[in-house]
């Protein structure tokens, strides 16, 4: 008899892109992003993808010292897959956001594939009120904001990381991302199989219609073949949805209080956790299984736990 198919479920527990203000449940001591990213785990996730934020004020923090005590925690009590961010946040330079995956060495990496607007801005039409003085700033400044992943940013990344054996959840925003991303196949940055995670619903980026799900999914069959291994994020109230349709077509999945606050409509998520589990139960209502941290491991052909710097 034929195994079902195991899909890898990644969670993204806190982010740059959503505010303390917007809800009480969004991870940002290190203390509650370890416990989230533990839950997920717990859940059924086999990858979690982190970001710090400063423990006082919850805004962004890319610097190793922040991440250092979660990341020892996750490690030590739990087999999950850590996935450290180099996407930071726009407000950051390259060379900010590079560090805690060089200090670190992780077994995944994210990498953004271009430059793009990041309109976070349409936020403050449902936010009205901040506890904290950069939140507003930080939304309305996106109106002109240039998140920068340049050709040399993101060879710069590829090359830092080179020697450390981490592989790359490779961002890709919309269609050109995938030529970019084939650019640095064909120069032999990027080995085989890569892990393209297709974002849909960022404002600059590609939408969030099936057939947005589906162009993405054709162009990157057409450029890489059966080099790559597929996943995809719906920013907000899309990620249910899409997340759905990607694992009805082959694909693996992410959520997480990063990509949307929402567990459904008008509903705060309480956790992580929470998210991972409707993943699940999705995953398995279509008779698929999950993946497990070492499942992830083996279909991404990754380095090991054992082969990190923390």
């Amino acid at each position: 008899m034929a195994q079902p198919r195991k899909v890898v479920i990644t969670c993204a527990v806190t982010g740059s892109i959503h505010t303390p203000s917007m809800s009480p449940h969004l991870p940002i001591t290190a203390e509650e992003i370890a416990e989230a990213a533990i839950g997920a785990a717990q859940a059924g996730a086999a990858v979690v993808h982190l970001h710090a934020r400063d423990p006082q004020d919850g805004r962004p923090d890319q610097s190793p010292e922040r991440f250092a005590p979660f990341l020892k925690v996750i490690k030590q009590r739990s087999n999950v897959v850590v996935n450290i961010t180099t996407g930071g946040a726009p407000t950051m330079s390259v060379e900010e956001r590079l560090r805690p995956v060089a200090t670190f060495k992780p077994e995944v990496a994210s990498l953004n594939m271009g430059s793009m607007n990041f309109g976070l801005f349409p936020m403050l039409d449902r936010f009205k009120e901040f506890r904290h003085e950069w939140e507003r700033p930080y939304l309305e400044g996106s109106k002109e904001r240039i998140f920068k992943n340049t050709f040399a940013d993101i060879e710069m990344i590829l090359r830092t990381c080179a020697d450390n054996g981490t592989r790359f959840e490779i961002e890709c925003y919309d269609i050109g991302h995938l030529y970019t991303l084939a650019h640095f196949v064909d120069r032999g940055l990027v080995k085989p199989p890569f892990f393209v995670q297709s974002v849909f619903g960022i404002l600059g980026g590609i939408g969030t219609h099936p057939e947005d799900v589906m162009h993405m999914r054709r162009t990157a069959d057409r450029l890489f073949g059966d080099a790559y291994r597929w996943s995809v994020l719906g920013a907000g109230r899309n990620q249910f949805a899409i997340a759905a349709q990607a694992a009805a077509m082959g694909g693996n999945v992410r959520v997480g209080l990063e990509d949307s606050i929402w567990i459904g409509p008008g509903r705060l998520a309480q956790s992580n956790a929470e998210q991972v589990t409707r993943a699940r139960q999705i995953i398995e209502g279509l008779g698929l299984e999950i993946a497990s941290p070492d499942d992830a491991r083996e279909i991404l052909q990754l380095k090991g736990g054992d082969r990190v710097a923390f």
